[in-house]
């Protein structure tokens, strides 16, 4: 086996700022009694301002006056490490977590698939840093625990053999060798530097000085025991909640946060494989009931971008009643995602937004009742043969743009007389009722077509049908009452 270890050390600070832990813009994470707390963490601009781990908060802000401080919050930080551990098992099956801030993840089973360690390796890279963590450390060993001892060392060390991988132990320092924290205080104070001293150390003097539980660890680095440590599966359902800083008034200030939470679905689907049709978006208020936000879908979505559109949409349109201080997202309906299929020169996607695209954000922009279809009625009389219906999720296969040889519908036009099989004309503008024609036709083009329906509804209609030329050159839809000359009636237009 070949283990690959990913170690985060700005973790806390991006669970908390998010993209602003990687700014220019001083963040630190602050700990300890309310009394007085102390710096956790601080980003590179605050440190070079001075800002330092173990500081109290007056000495920072003395140092730095512009500091943005927030406490540590560590259950954003284990919802951040779950999330980076989905998307990690995207490339393996065997992926666990590890404190601090730690992922492990089997890769020799995956080399192959993904042609080899040194483009496994430049991708992982480079979607850490899309996610937002560019700052990490990655190194590979056969043991899992070795692999998180040199990704604390050195990163980018990649080991794949036993033999070097002990030589390669032996020069580690104590102080990132995994053991407990009083464990390494005892051997330093003892001279020990590097793990080759304390390899040297018979196994009893180190039970008495370590305890046994510190000898694991050193025989668990060395492959001597096995590793017990439990695998990550990933969820049947997401949740996620970011605590604001401060009440927010209004929905565009909400947007960022909206941004991380769809972003954040959006990998946890990824890890599944799957995609989402419904979930739940709560603004949580001080003193009163939250505000909660329903986004349903036509069919199941997976990409950000798509999710934070359709999200914004309905969050633009809500009625917040009161400053925000948290928002969450809450994703029970996760049906699998089957991706459109796409000829393979296809430039449907590069012209524009196709179909169910385009439905989605229209229902997420000006809602669900603002979309309408139309749907043929088994009626002759052209006012009442259409109603009103619920806009497909898929176009049906003769409307696609591939049936139709991306050719643009047009209205049909007039077919020769002498073509019995040719169905009678119709214009692409049917007015909601015929009004009054005038003046008179210039041109009779084609008919009659003698229309009569509606006797037993009260609503009798009996009618002669025209394709004219009016006066100023536009085709028209017209009709006389059967037996009529000069009652001339105006239905349609053709383009």
């Amino acid at each position: 086996m070949l283990w690959a270890c990913l170690r985060f050390p700005t973790l806390p600070l991006v669970a908390v700022f998010a993209d602003a832990a990687a700014s220019s813009v001083p963040c630190a994470l602050t700990e300890g009694p309310r009394q007085r707390p102390l710096i956790a963490q601080a980003n590179a601009a605050a440190q070079q301002r001075g800002v330092r781990r173990g500081q109290p908060v007056a000495a920072a802000r003395a140092l730095c006056g512009d500091v943005h401080l927030l406490p540590r919050d560590v259950a954003s930080e284990r919802a951040s490490l779950e999330l980076l551990a989905a998307w990690a098992y995207r490339f393996s099956g065997q992926v666990g977590i590890a404190e601090p801030a730690t992922l492990r993840l089997e890769i020799g089973a995956s080399l192959t698939l993904f042609g080899g360690w040194p483009a496994l390796q430049r991708r992982l890279r480079d979607e850490l840093r899309e996610l937002g963590y560019g700052e990490h450390a990655l190194a590979v060993a056969p043991i899992a625990a070795a692999a998180e001892v040199f990704a604390a060392c050195r990163d980018g060390l990649a080991i794949r053999q036993p033999g070097p991988m002990l030589t390669a132990l032996g020069q580690a320092p104590i102080a990132l060798s995994g053991l407990a924290p009083d464990a390494v205080a005892l051997l330093l104070g003892m001279g020990f530097r590097s793990l080759r001293d304390v390899f040297a150390l018979p196994r009893a003097e180190l039970t008495r000085r370590i305890g046994p539980a510190g000898l694991l660890h050193l025989d668990r680095l060395r492959g001597e025991a096995p590793e017990a440590w439990p695998l990550y599966r990933p969820p049947d359902r997401f949740a996620r909640r970011i605590e604001l800083d401060g009440h927010i008034d209004g929905w565009q200030p909400l947007l960022f946060p909206l941004r991380r939470l769809t972003r954040d679905l959006a990998l946890f689907l990824l890890a599944r494989d799957g995609g989402v049709q419904r979930f739940e978006l709560v603004l949580e208020h001080e003193g009163r009931p939250a505000t909660r936000i329903d986004v349903g879908l036509l069919s199941a979505q997976r990409e950000a971008g798509d999710l934070y559109e359709f999200s914004r949409g309905r969050l633009e349109r809500a009625q917040i009643p009161a400053e925000v201080e948290a928002i969450a997202l809450y994703a029970d309906d996760l049906p699998p995602f089957r991706p459109r299929h796409r000829d393979l020169f296809d430039t449907a996607r590069a012209e524009g937004l196709d179909w169910p695209e385009l439905t989605e954000r229209l229902r997420a922009r000006l809602g669900d009742d603002a979309l309408r279809g139309l749907a043929c009625v088994a009626e002759h009389r052209p006012e009442r043969a259409w109603r009103h219906a619920a806009v497909p999720a898929e176009l049906p296969p003769e409307k696609t743009a591939k049936s139709q040889g991306k050719k643009s519908i047009k209205p049909q036009e007039p077919r020769g007389a002498g073509d019995a099989r040719a169905a009678p004309p119709r214009p692409l503008w049917l007015l909601r009722r015929p009004i009054p024609l005038r003046p008179k036709p210039a041109q009779i083009l084609t008919g009659p077509e003698r229309i009569e329906s509606g006797w037993w509804d009260g609503d009798d209609a009996r009618r002669d049908y025209y394709v004219v030329r009016c006066a100023n050159g536009q085709r028209a839809w017209a009709y006389l009452p059967a037996g009529g000359r000069d009652e001339w009636m105006l239905h349609g237009w053709f383009a």
